[in-house]
């Protein structure tokens, strides 16, 4: 399940140990060089409710409280599942935070690129299966301020604050959009390439 391998020391590139199903970097070049290259599409159709998310995962967890659980250390649940007490890092900016409300569950890629890039043309069943993917690095908590930085914008557009997190970050986006089949544009495959540049052997 290991992640780490960013560039760098800092808290963010050994918080990501918790990520599942990231590849290594050398397989993620070879994903994103398979990736179908194409300018993205259109948002007409779009919504969020296109992606039914935090679906239940038993134990009266939905997949909200899942992430948070694997993403904490200490993390206690009460009765409803709901994380009460824990420590987070939030991979993005290097940020810690002890408590859960400060912090969002991110698309690694945003329910809005995946629409624009391939999953318009999916069934329900499957965009529900992307939204709640516990067994690829597409979900992880991190701060509020930092996921709402990011919106619906690919690596072209926006990197993460902690650049320690960058080679993580090429890594996880490029895996999900290989196993989904989505397509990347050339400014996103460019930006992906230099993020995995800072991976170190």
């Amino acid at each position: 399940m290991g992640a780490g391998g960013g560039a760098g020391g800092g808290r963010a590139a050994g918080a990501a140990t918790t990520l599942p199903g990231v590849p290594g970097e050398q397989q993620a070049r070879k994903e994103l060089a398979d990736l179908r290259v194409a300018a993205q599409g259109s948002m007409a159709g779009y919504s969020r409710a296109r992606f039914p998310h935090w679906a239940e995962q038993g134990e009266s967890c939905n997949t909200r409280e899942r992430v948070l659980e694997r993403d904490g250390a200490n993390v206690r649940r009460d009765e409803e599942c709901r994380a009460v007490s824990g420590t987070w890092v939030s991979v993005y900016d290097d940020e810690a935070f002890t408590d859960a409300s400060d912090l969002d569950i991110d698309h690694t890629v945003p329910l809005a690129n995946a629409w624009r890039s391939g999953a318009d043309s999916w069934t329900q069943d499957k965009r529900r299966e992307f939204a709640n993917d516990l067994a690829r690095p597409q979900l992880l908590a991190v701060s509020a301020a930092s996921n709402r930085s990011k919106g619906d914008q690919g690596p072209e557009a926006w990197q993460p604050p902690a650049k320690t997190y960058w080679c993580t970050y090429a890594r996880s986006w490029t895996t999900v959009k290989a196993a989904y089949d989505l397509t990347v544009t050339e400014a996103e495959r460019d930006m992906l390439t230099e993020m995995l540049d800072t991976c170190t052997p």
